[in-house]
């Protein structure tokens, strides 16, 4: 049995310096979980890897470069479910609209969400009222 609750709240410049940073808090979550019983060693590869994509496009797509807008990511643990946000002031996108990549073509880009939507049990993008939200929840039993 997991903990009944974490709440992480983070918020960094728009700077991709800052990612390594998202990625290991992911990291650093697993391996506080009491009693998670699931493979730690992958949970937190895929933490790790869908903190870093989701950010990282919140950086190259959702903001204009010489803005000084922030990233925000909360991480929240109730009972056995890992919901991960990432905020953002861009234009947003239709999530569902977002093609799978084209493998034989080898992409140099692209994969991100891909990846994103593998790792997690629940993905979802939704407007608010001045930002967008990437909902990414993982279940752990």
């Amino acid at each position: 049995m997991c903990p009944t609750s974490i709440q992480i709240d983070v918020v960094i410049p728009t700077h991709t310096k800052y990612l390594d940073l998202i990625g290991s808090i992911g990291e650093r979550v697993v391996k506080e979980l009491d009693g998670f019983a699931g493979d730690r060693e992958a949970l937190a590869y895929q933490l790790n890897l869908v903190l870093t994509e989701a950010a990282a496009n919140v950086i190259k797509h959702a903001h204009d470069a010489a803005s000084k807008d922030k990233v925000r990511v909360t991480i929240q643990l109730l009972d056995d479910t890992l919901t991960l946000k990432v905020y953002d002031h861009g234009q947003g996108f239709d999530l569902d609209t977002v093609p799978s990549p084209d493998f034989a073509a080898a992409p140099e880009s692209g994969m991100g969400l891909f990846l994103i939507r593998s790792m997690m049990d629940k993905v979802s993008y939704t407007r608010q009222a001045d930002y967008n939200v990437l909902e990414l929840v993982k279940y752990l039993k």
